[in-house]
C-alpha cells in the first residue's frame, strides 16, 4: 500500500497509450500508476511519476519492478509466460493470469479453446508448408501465432507461392478462411477475481489496412438477438479462461452469425470510446475490476459515441496548429494525444464525439482526426 495515500499501487508492465490513459483513470481515485517503461520516452512515462525503466523479456527487471506493487498488469500482451509464472512465485499478485493471457499471446491456443467452448470461428488449421497451405485452401488469411497487432503478422494470401518466405522463415503459423464479413464488431468484457463481471455495448469497428480506424458505440443496427449472442460469447470465454481485468472479443458479423476473431487481455482499442461515451471508462474498469473493487457502470453517456483513431501523416503544419484548428473547427471533440513522436500511419491518438445521431457524429469524429493528422479536413479537402 502507498504509505501516505493508503491506497494500492497497481503496476502496469509496458508504458504505451494504455498506460497512458490507465494513469489518467485512476488519479481520480486517489492513485498513481506504476509504470515499467522500455523508455523514458515512453507515453505513460511522459506523465506518470512513478516510472521504472527496464525490459519486459528482463525477469530481473520485472521481479525488481513487481515488488513495489500490491497488483501488476499490463499495457501489452508480450511478457513471456515463464516470467509471469515467476512473478506469481515470488508472491506477486499478476492479473490477468498466465492461464487467461496465453489466449491473447497464442493464436492457435486460442483457437483451439473456443473450438473447445463450441463457439463459432473462422475455419483454420496450423500450417508449416506449401503443401499444408495448399491442402486447406487459398486465398485464405495466413498468421503468425504470437506477437501480431494492427494488422502485423497477419498476411491475406493469394496463391501458395506468396507465402513461400513466410513458411521458410520457421515462425509457427496457423491459416484462417477468408471470411465473407458484413461488418466487424467488438464486445469488452470486466471480470473481477471473485467472479463479477459486467459486459459494455456492442460496437462496430471500421478497419484499414488492418487497424481500426474508427468505432461506433453502441454498433448500429444490432438486434437484440445479436447483442445477446454476442454477449453470451464473451461471457463464456470470460468465465472459462478465469481472466481478470478487461477483455475484449473482436468478432465478424456474417450472413450467417458471429464469428470469434481475436481476444485481448486488456484495455482495447475498440473501448477508447468509454472515457467519454459511458459512465465508467474501460481503463478505470480494468483498475476497479484487478483490485476486486465492485464494477463501474457501463451505462452510455449519450445515444451515440464514435472514436476515431488519429496516425501519424506528413503535414508541414505543426502539431499545435492543427489542435487549434479542430478546437476552433469542433469544440465539442474531445482529444486524447498520447505523446508519441509522429511518423506516417502510427497510431499517436484518438478524437471521440457524441452526438444523437450516428452519421453526424462519424462525420464530425473522421474530419477531427483529419484535421489532427493534416491540419485540413481532407474529408472534404477543405482548409479549416
Amino acid at each position: 500500500m502507498d504509505a501516505d495515500t493508503g491506497l494500492p499501487v497497481v503496476g502496469m508492465i509496458g508504458a504505451g497509450q494504455l498506460a497512458r490513459m490507465t494513469h489518467q483513470a485512476v488519479i481520480p481515485l486517489g492513485m498513481s500508476l506504476r509504470v515499467l517503461a522500455a523508455s523514458a520516452d515512453d507515453g505513460a512515462a511522459r506523465v506518470a511519476a512513478d516510472v521504472e525503466v527496464g525490459d519486459h523479456t528482463d525477469l530481473g527487471a520485472l521481479r525488481s519492478f513487481a515488488a513495489d506493487c500490491d497488483v501488476v498488469t499490463f499495457d501489452h500482451e508480450h511478457v513471456p509466460q515463464e516470467h509471469i509464472a515467476a512473478l506469481i512465485a515470488d508472491g506477486a499478485t499478476v492479473h490477468p493470469g498466465p492461464d487467461a493471457l496465453r489466449y491473447a499471446q497464442d493464436k492457435r491456443a486460442m483457437r483451439e479453446e473456443i473450438a473447445r467452448l463450441g463457439l463459432p470461428s473462422p475455419r483454420w488449421t496450423p500450417i508449416s508448408t506449401e503443401a499444408d497451405l495448399a491442402e486447406f485452401g487459398v486465398p485464405c488469411v495466413v498468421k503468425t501465432t504470437r506477437g501480431g497487432y494492427d494488422g502485423k503478422g497477419v498476411f491475406v494470401i493469394e496463391d501458395v507461392s506468396d507465402a513461400a518466405e513466410l513458411l521458410a522463415s520457421g515462425v509457427d503459423l496457423i491459416a484462417e478462411e477468408l471470411v465473407r464479413l458484413r461488418r466487424e464488431l467488438a464486445v469488452s468484457i470486466a471480470r473481477t477475481p471473485s467472479g463479477s463481471t459486467v459486459v459494455y455495448p456492442v460496437v462496430e469497428t471500421v478497419q484499414s489496412g488492418g487497424i481500426c480506424t474508427e468505432v461506433i458505440a453502441p454498433a448500429p443496427n444490432a438486434s437484440p438477438a445479436l447483442i445477446e449472442r454476442a454477449r453470451h460469447i464473451a461471457t463464456t470465454i470470460a468465465d472459462a479462461v478465469g481472466v481478470t481485468g478487461v477483455m475484449t472479443v473482436e468478432l465478424f458479423e456474417t450472413a450467417d452469425g458471429l464469428l470469434v476473431n481475436e481476444l485481448a487481455m486488456r484495455p482495447h482499442n475498440s473501448g477508447h470510446w468509454t472515457i467519454e461515451g459511458a459512465i465508467t471508462s474501460q481503463f478505470e474498469q480494468h483498475v476497479r475490476a484487478i483490485l476486486d473493487y465492485p464494477l463501474g457502470s457501463v451505462e452510455t453517456t449519450a445515444p451515440v459515441t464514435v472514436m476515431a483513431n488519429v496516425l501519424g501523416g506528413d503535414s508541414p503544419i505543426p502539431p499545435d496548429e492543427r489542435l487549434r484548428r479542430l478546437m476552433s473547427h469542433d469544440p465539442a471533440a474531445k482529444v486524447h494525444l498520447y505523446g508519441k513522436a509522429e511518423r506516417p500511419g502510427r497510431k499517436i491518438g484518438h478524437v471521440t464525439v457524441r452526438g444523437d445521431t450516428i452519421d453526424n457524429a462519424f462525420a464530425r469524429a473522421r474530419t477531427a482526426a483529419a484535421i489532427l493528422r493534416d491540419g485540413i479536413d481532407t474529408t472534404t479537402k477543405e482548409a479549416t
